[in-house]
């Protein structure tokens, strides 16, 4: 069959393929330590299930409108209001299927052919491919580990082009747990002005913060700089809700009446349950999330310094979301039974195989030294797991 070029653009998401494979393992009876899933380990909260359990009793089961019932949007407004002293009406919200079916929405209603979207690395593995299926291309910038994967201005300055259509931001950042500052984001800020640039700001992580550090949304700076700012959030991270499918945007009237186009013609509107069980979650699951940051904490802790004690390893303490990325390059070249470790990839398929413990290469976000954990599981499967790895690695030559 002759399938469309777009298709050899593009890969299927290596996180989900992981997350298959590990389903299949363990499917087989087989004990896996699984680092690899994105997604919180607690269960979704008990509110959220009422609020779920009760649509269905009232028989909220049809379809609603495409970009969203009503009273979800109120909820999210309310909730921008909060956070981030952010003032949208109905019309600047779209509900979507996830923040990924969000972001889609977004490439196919803003990019086409010739236009650049400028991309930080590390960054989120499906940024590129959906900005490759709009036949733009992505600019990456680079970041470095030494600065906490900062933003250079001056770097970003130099990558801008007449072509270039938007930045994407994400902090906290899915895989490095790094933050933008309220400095760097005004330096942000201030180059998308001067050319005339979307921001697409990808905030799903932005309640899962430690150590003091507070999230600052770059929309909230201004009024010039939201209206020229999407900001993409859900709640499948901070209410753990990542099966029940429900992201959001907020920003210009016009790009969000695009982007509801084109889910009129995609997948028409969100679950209808899920979106009142979202209602609840933003309603009522402030509390929740404190308890989830505080567990998140200790298991981020243990494992960024079990990993940090294992030779030929160095993770730096990531300051928000649920992933650590460790450095692994010093481990590239050592030599096991079947072969050598020449990559991340095969360092990845080696620990599964030999330590059953389930991580993600860095190559597909843009770190080939590095490997992503999540440290979602509870604090003895996280001992176990780091002690299985352990012994992996020291049985390296």
């Amino acid at each position: 069959m002759k399938l469309a070029t777009r298709t050899t653009k593009i890969a299927a998401s290596p996180t989900l393929q992981m997350a298959a494979t590990v389903k299949a393992l363990k499917a087989q009876g087989i004990k896996i330590f699984d680092f690899a899933a994105g997604e919180p380990s607690q269960n979704t909260p008990d509110c959220v299930n009422q609020a779920a359990y009760n649509a269905i009793q009232a028989n909220f089961t049809k379809y609603t409108a495409v970009t969203g019932i009503d009273e979800l949007k109120e909820a999210i407004i309310e909730t921008f209001q909060r956070t981030h002293q952010l003032n949208y009406d109905k019309s600047q919200i779209l509900v979507s299927c996830g923040a990924k079916h969000t972001l889609y929405n977004f490439t196919q209603a803003a990019l086409e052919a010739g236009d650049e979207v400028i991309v930080p690395s590390p960054y989120w593995v499906s940024y590129p491919d959906q900005i490759a299926l709009t036949e733009a291309t992505s600019v990456i910038l680079k970041t470095e580990e030494s600065s906490h994967y900062a933003i250079d201005p001056s770097l970003l300055d130099s990558l801008i082009t007449p072509k270039t259509k938007a930045i994407i931001l994400n902090s906290p950042c899915n895989p490095t747990g790094s933050m933008y500052d309220r400095m760097t984001l005004e330096s942000v800020a201030e180059l998308a002005l001067r050319h005339d640039l979307l921001i697409v700001s990808d905030e799903i992580y932005e309640h899962l913060v430690y150590d003091g550090h507070q999230h600052t949304s770059i929309a909230s700076l201004g009024p010039e700089i939201a209206k020229r700012t999407l900001v993409v959030n859900g709640v499948s991270k901070s209410y753990s809700m990542t099966g029940w499918r429900i992201g959001y945007a907020a920003g210009p009237k016009d790009l969000i009446t695009a982007m509801g186009h084109i889910q009129s013609q995609s997948t028409s509107n969100p679950t209808s349950i899920s979106q009142k069980a979202s209602v609840a979650a933003l309603q009522e699951g402030q509390q929740f999330i404190k308890g989830m940051v505080q567990e998140l904490s200790a298991q981020r802790t243990l494992m960024v310094n079990r990993l940090n004690a294992i030779s030929g390893i160095t993770c730096p303490m990531p300051r928000g979301a649920f992933y650590a990325l460790p450095n692994v390059s010093s481990l590239i070249g050592r030599r096991h039974a079947q072969g050598t470790i020449t990559s991340p990839s095969e360092l990845a398929h080696y620990l599964l195989t030999e330590a059953k413990v389930a991580c993600v290469a860095g190559e597909p976000f843009g770190a080939p030294e590095h490997i992503r954990l999540s440290y979602t599981p509870d604090l003895s499967v996280i001992d176990q797991g780091m002690d299985s790895l352990a012994r992996a690695i020291q049985a390296l030559q």
